[in-house]
């Protein structure tokens, strides 16, 4: 699992050894709230999916697409929610992770210049803590927006409606997921669509530029699995082979046709 860039060094490096691979590429994850929502469970919803293991899941929402009305709205739940969670200061949560390494960490903390820091914005090097946090105002050109973030900084990007939702969506690469909390959304070509964020989902399943393969459930287990034919066989009864080895009659010939017929009507397998 990775972005599109690491699954094609994968991919080079796997064919060099006819070596099978199954990829699961992520991307920036669209979120996108109507105006109908019941706005504190979305702030609930979103706050875990976006900070659970301090935002380092390759299926957790990237970005949220919402009016200015509702920005304003999920800003207040989700200052509320951050607190609730995570208490008045999430450095010392036991709940709240850290980031996996320095070099990820400098990466995030040159992100944090996007936008509006709205809710956290703290970071402590020492310990690769980076606050659970909210940008408002987000323009689709700021740095944030043109990568996986990776991390636990949920940016918020203001659209008109539904319809333009779609049309930014649909402007950028294809995302692994979706979220959508709305009473009328549209599904979209992408690996899943989740209606009110639940991040354990069904058999992920690959599109075009989200890698290759399956798994989840039986998925895994047939994915993983080295699938052998083996024929188990008693060494007596020599005298049925009698019709594949030479040489070779006309009457064997004759018996081999008559054999062949039946099993490309699958009543039988010859040998």
């Amino acid at each position: 699992t990775g972005s599109p860039s690491v699954g094609r060094i994968i991919m080079t490096a796997a064919a060099k050894h006819l070596t099978p691979v199954t990829l699961e590429l992520g991307g920036k994850n669209p979120c996108y709230v109507s105006d109908t929502c019941d706005v504190q469970n979305v702030a609930r919803r979103v706050a875990w999916g976006r900070f659970f293991n301090a935002g380092q899941t390759c299926i957790a929402p990237d970005y949220v697409l919402c009016s200015l009305e509702m920005q304003e709205k999920l800003l207040l739940a989700l200052s509320k929610t951050v607190t609730d969670f995570y208490g008045s200061n999430p450095q010392k949560s036991p709940d709240f992770g850290r980031i996996v390494g320095e070099k990820h960490f400098q990466r995030l903390q040159e992100l944090l210049c996007s936008g509006q820091v709205v809710i956290g914005g703290e970071t402590d090097e020492a310990e690769r803590y980076i606050a659970p946090t909210v940008l408002a105002d987000v323009h689709p050109s700021d740095p944030i927006m043109q990568e996986e973030i990776f991390g636990p900084i949920l940016p918020i990007v203001p659209v008109a409606n539904m319809d333009e939702a779609i049309d930014f969506i649909n402007s950028r690469e294809r995302p692994l997921v979706v979220y959508a909390f709305s009473s009328n959304y549209k599904v979209q070509h992408t690996g899943c669509v989740k209606p009110g964020l639940r991040l354990p989902h069904p058999p992920w399943l690959a599109f075009p530029a989200l890698g290759l393969g399956m798994y989840h459930g039986k998925f895994t287990f047939n994915t993983f699995s080295h699938h052998r034919g083996c024929l188990h066989r008693n060494m007596g009864r020599e005298a049925l082979n009698a019709l594949r080895y030479p040489p070779y009659t006309q009457q064997k010939l004759g018996m081999v046709r008559a054999a062949a017929e039946v099993k490309r009507k699958g009543a039988c397998t010859l040998l």
